[in-house]
């Protein structure tokens, strides 16, 4: 007969792990399955119907287009966790801990700039310069509103409790995730408050213990390969005659 001290302690319950926040090109993607299908359909019917060098032709395009196709549109991700941040562009993928984090950088493009002073474009998160404009413009708007006390201001009270809802406030400047023309705060493009939520993650997390190592690359072997191979054999069919 066992006596409480004879037995094994509880297991403590673990803390529970954060999923990663992913970002995406939504219109990337939307481009991507389109280019698949037309590719696809063209390739497809060249094979089964096609003559001669025809289908050997479509069938070697094909092996060298989608890969690329796939890269470009449907690959492309940043993955934002609490130590890291793992960026997939068409050919390599980049894992950034966060203290090797030098800066964010928006321009006309986004990217990332590490400690040794190397960068890396973030392709699943482009600028729109159209949107940007747009923002402004907005802004603009929701200022001179605000300034002529119209209904487009809000209270503190009313901006706190969007808070409570969850929303994100960016590391620089305080800039409020959810914003609108009816909003206090500056009114951002989309892909700038992106920009803002990985700016305010990098700078909670950027002197944690869990969060220090090396950058690492791995190149996407599985789309340089059969893009080399269909370009090889494309070649090869072309040069025959």
């Amino acid at each position: 007969m066992t006596t409480p001290e004879d037995q094994p302690p509880a297991p403590q319950p673990s803390a529970p792990e954060t999923k990663d926040r992913v970002y995406r090109s939504p219109a990337g993607m939307a481009g991507g399955v389109l280019l698949l299908g037309l590719v696809g359909w063209l390739g497809l019917d060249a094979i089964f119907v096609g003559e001669g060098r025809t289908p050997w032709l479509a069938l070697a395009s094909l092996i060298l287009m989608v890969p690329l196709i796939v890269a470009f549109t449907l690959r492309p991700a940043v993955f934002a966790g609490q130590d890291r941040l793992r960026v997939r562009n068409p050919f390599r993928v980049i894992v950034l801990p966060w203290g090797q984090v030098a800066a964010l950088r928006s321009g006309y493009s986004n990217e990332i700039v590490t400690a040794s002073g190397k960068k890396y474009q973030l392709w699943s998160i482009p600028v729109s310069l159209r949107a940007r404009k747009k923002a402004t413009r907005r802004e603009s708007k929701a200022a001179a509103e605000r300034a002529g006390g119209g209904r487009g201001g809000r209270t503190g009270g009313q901006d706190a409790g969007l808070g409570g809802l969850g929303g994100l406030t960016g590391l620089r400047g305080g800039v409020p995730r959810n914003v609108g023309p009816a909003l206090d705060g500056p009114v951002r493009a989309e892909t700038d408050r992106v920009m803002d939520e990985l700016r305010e993650l990098w700078g909670a997390r950027e002197k944690a213990e869990t969060a220090q190592g090396e950058v690492t690359e791995r190149w996407a072997w599985e789309i340089l390969g059969p893009a080399v191979a269909g370009a090889v054999v494309l070649g090869i069919l072309l040069a025959v005659g």
